[in-house]
């Protein structure tokens, strides 16, 4: 059993909260960036998916975990990122790096003016607002046919870094590599700075917030434009996955996709985008292989997969609120405190907070 006493304020906001975790997290940055010299093709592109999925979940996370401000929407910040990028580096010819960080603040130009007048709103109707932007934005993703390609779609070429054209799956792996570890380090970051600790105190309390001194109004407008920023660097990655983007892949599916990887995952943590990038990346590949073991009448059922992801979300947020990270560290204390462990140590308290209890 490992104990901790933190003794000063820069022990409590340090990126690494022990020597453990640099050592565990250094393995496991030297095994992914040697993971391609040994794993499949196919595996490979794989683990590039769960990469930008986990960049998305990042973005979502920074939203809805860490704020507390819902999104059923989030779908078409990564359509606007995946757009936007796409035009600037085949229209405007801008380098693959740069046109990736204009199409994040592309995104989060929409995320901030959708942010405005929407956060009036809290709860369900917030959810319900992101979810009406969806639509509305998969319209013009449809109709606007002189960016978009319309209907149609449009096609996506390989990235190219400065004349350097990344023509393999192992290239782009790296790629997305990259990208994930600085918005992780800069998600952390965020997370030990005044605004990430504002943005935190929203969730549990607006009225606790703003007795502090925080400005709720503005916090939350910053912290849409921070995942909607994230959310579009995304979409650019996912763009060169699919090599070809049309309105159908920013839909609703992609939207529950998105919040079922942060619930299973675990919300509040950056550990669980990783814990559910990898499960929304790997269930569609299961799904298949299931459906070939499944009566015809059963696994050719349109919108199985949607409905499997619907039913795992429920199942979760019923059974297992704090995800997959909530029960590793479940599981870790079970047997970190053996034989002291009581089954109500994580018991949600009853509180009289707002935003807890009352109605």
């Amino acid at each position: 059993m490992r104990n901790i006493f933190k003794t000063s304020y820069v022990q409590d906001i340090r990126l690494f909260e022990h020597g453990g975790h640099v050592f565990w997290y250094g393995l496991l940055l030297i095994l992914v960036f040697a993971a391609p010299l040994v794993l499949p093709q196919f595996f490979v592109g794989e683990m590039s998916l769960v990469f930008i999925y986990a960049v998305a979940g990042i973005g979502l996370m920074v939203l809805t975990g860490f704020t507390g401000l819902a999104s059923l929407g989030h779908a078409a910040f990564l359509g606007i990122g995946a757009y936007a990028h796409n035009y600037f580096v085949t229209k405007v010819g801008v380098p693959f790096p740069f046109a990736l960080m204009l199409a994040g603040f592309v995104s989060a130009g929409f995320g901030i003016a959708f942010a405005l007048p929407a956060l009036r709103m809290t709860g369900i109707y917030l959810a319900i607002a992101t979810l009406a932007f969806a639509v509305i934005i998969e319209q013009v993703f449809s109709h606007w046919a002189s960016v978009t390609g319309g209907f149609r779609g449009v096609a996506v070429a390989k990235p190219n870094l400065f004349g350097w054209q990344t023509t393999t799956e192992v290239h782009f792996y790296y790629i997305c590599l990259v990208v994930l570890i600085v918005i992780t380090l800069g998600t952390r970051n965020l997370l030990r700075s005044a605004t990430g600790r504002a943005m935190m105190a929203i969730r549990d309390s607006e009225i606790s917030a703003q007795s502090m001194g925080i400005h709720i109004a503005r916090t939350k407008v910053t912290a849409f434009g921070i995942s909607t920023f994230i959310t579009g660097v995304a979409g650019g990655l996912l763009a060169h996955k699919l090599q070809f983007i049309s309105p159908e892949a920013f839909d609703l599916i992609l939207s529950i996709q998105l919040l079922l990887m942060i619930v299973v995952g675990g919300l509040g943590s950056l550990h669980g985008c990783f814990y559910g990038a990898i499960v929304v990346a790997f269930l569609p590949q299961f799904l298949s292989l299931v459906k070939d073991v499944l009566p015809p009448s059963i696994g050719n059922i349109p919108g199985l997969q949607g409905g499997v992801f619907g039913l795992i979300l429920v199942l979760f947020i019923l059974l297992e609120p704090y995800g997959i990270y909530g029960r590793w560290r479940k599981t870790r204390l079970f047997f970190e405190i053996f034989p002291l462990y009581r089954r109500a140590t994580f018991k949600r308290q009853r509180g009289y907070l707002k935003t807890e209890r009352m109605k």
